[in-house]
């Protein structure tokens, strides 16, 4: 994968029209409510925008489909890769002060066996969940205010300096924080990795602030982007996976 892809992801995902706007209360919210939706032949969820690689030919094919999830007959989104790449993201506003929870859950049909985090040519996924955050680029050290500028000068007018990368990973242990191979502004949280759990719905709960703070050491910005992924181009594997609704919510819901 091309380092300028990460910024595409970024851009992408800053660039998106539809924005999720919270207010009132702070409650359970959903930024991705599949299960909502009828299932669509057609194409992808509604407000839910393509991120395409000009780079790649083959590209990840996403679409609302009917699954049997715990008994009930649900919608659930499919991504479909071989040896392709491409993502669904949209815009969202959320404070991980008032709804640092996020839930969601997934299935993956297999892990990559030449995927690895640590490596550009394996920086492959079955399934992943970007997060990304409105980060102040004023903030950044003088090296990163130079690569800053040096995106922007080749055309980049958004450019994500900080995310949080949920990956089910096959070469690092589960638990593993780690940089992206690309760009240490995109951190790698390994969820789930190896093929215990493949073929299984899983449900995922990460507290976004204590995540953000050991990946990058200090409380996280707003959040201003979601992401999913399933890539396999660099690996030239095949991978389907499903995933469920995605929310945020207090912390306090988790004891529910």
């Amino acid at each position: 994968m091309p380092a300028r892809r990460h910024a595409e992801v970024g851009v992408l995902l800053l660039g998106l029209v539809l924005t999720m706007a919270f207010t009132g209360r702070p409650d359970a919210r959903y930024v991705g409510h599949f299960s909502a939706t009828p299932a669509d032949s057609n194409g992808h969820p509604e407000a839910w925008a393509p991120i395409r690689f000009g780079d790649v030919e083959r590209r990840t094919q996403y679409r609302l489909v009917q699954q049997r999830v715990q008994g009930d007959s649900v919608t659930v989104l499919r991504a479909v890769s071989d040896a392709s790449a491409a993502g669904l993201a949209r815009e969202v506003r959320v404070r991980p002060q008032q709804r640092p929870l996020l839930t969601w859950r997934w299935r993956v049909s297999r892990v990559l066996d030449r995927g690895n985090a640590r490596t550009k040519d394996g920086d492959d996924y079955p399934a992943r969940l970007y997060v990304t955050f409105d980060y102040d680029p004023s903030n950044l050290g003088f090296l990163d205010r130079v690569k800053y500028n040096a995106l922007q000068a080749l055309g980049y007018d958004q450019i994500p300096t900080r995310a949080l990368n949920y990956i089910w990973a096959n070469r690092v242990e589960k638990g593993t924080v780690l940089p992206n191979p690309f760009t240490d502004w995109v951190q790698m949280v390994a969820v789930e990795s190896g093929s215990t759990r493949v073929g299984q719905w899983v449900t995922e709960r990460r507290n976004l602030r204590a995540d953000y703070r050991r990946a990058f050491g200090e409380a996280p910005p707003p959040i201003n982007g979601i992401a999913v992924m399933t890539d396999t181009d660099n690996t030239g594997e095949a991978a389907t996976a499903l995933y469920g609704d995605i929310v945020v919510r207090p912390l306090a819901d988790s004891l529910r």
